[in-house]
């Protein structure tokens, strides 16, 4: 499969959550044969728990299943720009490459924010890619929030 591909699957994890109130966000973890071994959307205000991201709910789940907290072979799908606290928790998994969909100029940290891949203090840097399927990122993301704005 594509980087297109399995930002299709993390697409509609994120359609999934913005179904379910939260911030349409979703992530999936793919390991280097190709194989999906934990997706999520965004779950903070179903499970009362801020740092209940999609990127860290997949992350948790595939070191769960893997019984290791480095993921050091896998790649990471996300919609959106990780935030610093996701990238923290990246860049302490070893996971080896990150393609993200849309910027988050405001919370990200990747290429926003923080940059905090770029520090000295960041201990594993991935490999990146940006851009993969952000139109249908940002569009998601703003169709959320327009609809909410109505309320």
């Amino acid at each position: 499969m594509t980087d297109d591909e399995y930002m299709q699957i993390a697409l509609a994890e994120a359609e999934a959550a913005a179904r379910r109130g939260e911030v349409p966000v979703g992530a999936v973890l793919v390991d280097a044969a190709g194989d999906v071994v934990a997706r999520s959307g965004n779950a903070p205000i179903a499970l009362d728990d801020p740092t209940a991201h999609a990127e860290v709910l997949a992350i948790r789940d595939a070191c769960y299943h893997a019984g290791n907290y480095r993921l050091s072979e896998l790649t990471l799908y996300v919609t959106l720009e990780p935030c610093t606290m996701c990238v923290g928790a990246i860049s302490n998994a070893r996971i080896a490459r990150v393609v993200y969909g849309a910027s988050d100029p405001k919370g990200g940290a990747v290429e926003s924010g923080v940059q905090f891949f770029a520090q000295p203090s960041c201990h594993h840097r991935p490999k990146v890619i940006g851009g993969v399927r952000a139109a249908d990122a940002a569009a998601l993301l703003k169709s959320f929030f327009k609809a909410r704005r109505k309320r």
